[in-house]
């Protein structure tokens, strides 16, 4: 963002001309024109509902297309409805602007989220704005609505599950240190890969949806794999063991240089991961390959606590950082 004109729009007027055409499609949302939305869940439905906080800096780089910056705020909070089996409902968005937000930079924040909500068939219901001395901020809240009792929470994984994960790890931490130039030596292509994985997560929606009454426990990567895992053994009283050398990482992540420890470790790929008992092994390779969503088995739950990582030998392999941590 730079310094603008005074001539921008006023917070109604911005509302009306840049968010409210995001409401057309939610009856609930009445155009943006009162305080608050409505929401009816399908008969025999449950309502859903996550919040994540992004800020500038954190979670993306300020000097990232606006864009980009909308569309990775929105599929972060429909990550964590995949991740807990929901098909997504709708979304509200809050604002705290730098003073110096430019008119053309909002207009390009918008585009974003009207590209995304198309491919993921969410509007927007409601929200605020307001003006920051500090970073953009941007807060979002996700709804969704899954089956009464279908949805997959974290402490349910049991001992002798097997621990899955979706697509590739390490993607998105590999992604954030090329931009910042800590990846000198390799390709274009590569980098392209590895960035876009960074700036533009995919939500594992379909898998998620796939997962109801599979999978045991579930959650989405965000601070970490092994972070990440410690939640669900924490909450489940168990714990997850996680072999190195089954972890999947992508040519890209390989052509980085980067280390399975640094994978685990990165976060920001907004992948699922999930226990499944034995008995239900192949009912979760039919729903990925339905999702058309690969997926890769690396543990098991034991007896115990916490999270393992181990080498092919059977020892476990130190990790000084086990992911992201905001305190």
């Amino acid at each position: 963002m730079t310094n603008s004109s005074s001539d921008r729009p006023g917070e109604f007027e911005l509302i009306a001309q840049l968010f409210a055409p995001l409401s057309a499609k939610a009856a609930g949302a009445y155009g943006l024109t009162d305080d608050a939305a409505t929401i009816q869940p399908p008969p025999g439905q449950e309502l859903v509902v996550t919040a994540d906080l992004l800020t500038a800096g954190v979670h993306f780089r300020a000097d990232d297309p606006p864009a980009l910056i909308a569309r990775k705020s929105l599929r972060v909070n429909l990550s964590d409805l995949a991740a807990k089996g929901a098909e997504p409902a709708g979304y509200l968005l809050s604002l705290a602007l730098p003073r110096d937000w430019t008119l053309p930079w909002m207009q390009s924040f918008a585009d974003g989220l009207r590209e995304d909500q198309n491919a993921f068939s969410v509007a927007l219901l409601g929200g605020d704005t307001t003006s920051t001395s500090g970073p953009l901020t941007i807060a979002i809240t996700a709804f969704g609505f899954v089956p009464a009792g279908s949805m997959i929470r974290r402490n349910g994984a049991k001992l002798g599950d097997h621990v899955f994960v979706s697509g590739t790890i390490g993607d998105a931490g590999a992604g954030l240190a090329a931009l910042v130039g800590e990846l000198a030596n390799i390709s274009a292509a590569d980098r392209e890969t590895l960035v876009s994985r960074y700036q533009v997560p995919l939500p594992r929606l379909a898998l998620g949806e796939g997962l109801r009454g599979t999978a045991t426990a579930a959650l989405d990567v965000s601070d970490g794999l092994l972070a990440d895992l410690g939640h669900i053994a924490g909450t489940s009283g168990v714990r997850v063991v996680i072999d190195a050398d089954r972890i999947p990482l992508s040519l890209a992540f390989k052509a980085s240089g980067g280390s399975v420890s640094l994978a685990v470790a990165a976060g920001d790929d907004y992948e699922i991961a999930f226990t499944v008992p034995a008995a239900k092994r192949d009912d979760v390779r039919r729903v990925a390959d339905q999702a058309a969503t690969p997926i890769t088995e690396i543990g098991r739950v034991e007896a115990g606590a916490g999270v393992a990582l181990l080498d092919s030998s059977g020892h476990e392999i130190p990790v000084s950082k086990t992911g992201y941590r905001h305190f």
